[in-house]
């Protein structure tokens, strides 16, 4: 059972280091401290602890579970260096909620993906959510008090729109690797249960070290013809399916807990991929609905994007808005949606948090559908683009100068994007779990949206010191 500690924000006066001393007030971690709605955290952390049984050892506190694995992702740390570094940093570990400095490690490293599996996206969204909203008061307009369609007069701020995806770290999938990963997997699948059976002679209707070979033969050259590799997919699918009848006769007479749920869950992704292989196979020419690319995360999908450097990638699609500066998740999805379906709830979203629709929503052409277009002239919304009809002598000056705005104020949300990819490790997810790889791609946000915050800080910081003291230094100045 969990239960929550104190929640009262420990000064920098009260830590004690290592050596003697205080720790700077001014450090990046002992404000990122101050920033974080650590209640909400520890709310939403204990509702996934449902055992009432006191016993047993207590479980990490909130602030150590969520704070690791935000120390994890800003720092672009692997899961064993995240140890490493907490417990050799005094400043993480204030981050950290500790009162003193403690150099053993404070859990095992694998529990990290524990911890992330305790916090959802929604779970996400709502921290960001909070982490916008004490930084930025709602307005005074509470929401509904504003009719759509009032011309904009009431509108309010801009809204900056795109999408990206959060690639995952699979092998880049060919059907001939993935049917020959299959044709691996039922074969150890097999050799677990053999043991538990009374049949006797071959494991498989087919010859392993045969099929390994018509599988290495393709795959090393470096470009085989399409025949050989239909051949081989062939070949590979036929093992595959071979195997799948034997398990399933097999299975007729084991246990679900002989078997094992990892076997079966494995199994069952494999069967998937078989009846994909062979529909695809047959119909060569037709795109397959739902493809599964990997048996090791079957959640993940290939999504067309057309870039120049990768035109298909394969993870998770996620629809950003900026405001303010503040990156938000509006939808977070494993398969292809289309980007123009997200606008509507961007919008509402909006006016949630501020009272008001936005002035204007700058996205790309793909946003500029039917739908939204209608969406916005009802709400007295300026969508970016040109406008419909044949465009007056008049307009077209104006128009290029609007558009021209709008592209330079867009170029926010891409190097916020190449910011999150580069720095924060956005490019390549390695969490193998589908909740897991959520919350790494929404922390991943969230550190930005930290660090954001941070400068909004300091540019505040620097006005205020010009303000007070900057009519006295120039005072000063002229008399010298």
């Amino acid at each position: 059972m969990y239960k929550k500690r104190n929640r009262e924000q420990m000064t920098v006066e009260d830590f004690v280091p290592p050596l003697g001393g205080k720790l700077d007030a001014n450090n990046r971690w002992v404000k990122m401290a101050k920033l974080m709605p650590w209640d909400m955290i520890e709310d939403i952390y204990a509702k996934t602890f449902k055992s009432k049984n006191a016993d047993g050892r207590p479980p990490i506190p909130a602030r150590i579970a969520f704070g690791a694995l935000y120390i994890k992702e800003n720092e672009n740390f692997p899961q064993d260096r995240t140890l490493q570094h907490i417990s050799e940093n005094v400043y993480m570990q204030y981050f950290l909620g500790l009162t003193e400095f403690n150099p053993e490690p404070l859990f095992d490293s694998s529990m990290l993906s524990q911890f992330a599996s305790r916090f959802t996206k929604d779970d996400m969204k709502m921290i960001n959510e909070e982490l916008y909203r004490r930084m930025h008061p709602p307005e005074d307009v509470p929401p509904g008090d504003e009719p759509p369609g009032d011309g904009g007069s009431g509108n309010k701020g801009n809204m900056i729109l795109d999408a990206t995806v959060a690639p995952a770290d699979i092998r880049y999938p060919t059907d001939l690797s993935l049917l020959n990963e299959c044709r691996e997997g039922t074969e150890k699948i097999i050799d677990d249960l053999w043991g538990k059976t009374d049949r006797k002679g071959h494991k498989t209707a087919y010859n392993r070290k045969k099929a390994r070979k018509g599988y290495l033969k393709v795959a090393k050259q470096r470009k085989p013809r399409k025949n050989q590799v239909r051949q081989a997919v062939r070949v590979q699918l036929e093992c595959v399916e071979k195997n799948l009848e034997m398990l399933d006769s097999v299975l007729e007479g084991i246990s679900l807990e002989e078997f094992g749920i990892h076997h079966w869950a494995k199994l069952l992704t494999i069967h998937k991929i078989a009846k994909q292989q062979r529909w695809h196979y047959e119909n060569p020419d037709k795109p397959v609905p739902d493809r599964i690319v990997s048996v090791r995360q079957p959640h993940v999908r290939p999504i067309v994007r057309g870039k120049a450097r990768n035109e298909v990638e394969f993870g998770q699609k996620i629809s950003l808005s900026i405001v303010d500066g503040f990156t938000f998740i509006e939808d977070q999805r494993w398969d292809n949606f289309a980007e123009g379906s997200t606008l509507k709830a961007s919008a509402e979203g909006f006016r949630e948090r501020h009272g008001v629709y936005p002035e204007a929503i700058i996205a790309d052409k793909t946003y500029r559908n039917r739908e939204n277009i209608k969406f916005c002239k009802a709400n007295g919304i300026r969508l970016s683009g040109p406008r419909l009809g044949r465009p007056k002598a008049s307009e077209i000056e104006a128009d290029r100068e609007q558009a021209y705005k709008d592209s330079c104020e867009r170029n926010i949300v891409e190097g916020r994007i190449g910011i999150n990819k580069r720095r924060y490790g956005l490019d390549l997810i390695y969490a193998r779990l589908e909740q897991t790889g959520e919350f790494e791609a929404a922390m991943n946000v969230l550190c930005m949206n930290v660090a954001h915050l941070l400068r909004v800080f300091l540019r505040q910081f620097l006005r205020w010191f010009r303000m007070l003291f900057g009519g006295l230094y120039f005072a000063d100045f002229a008399i010298a």
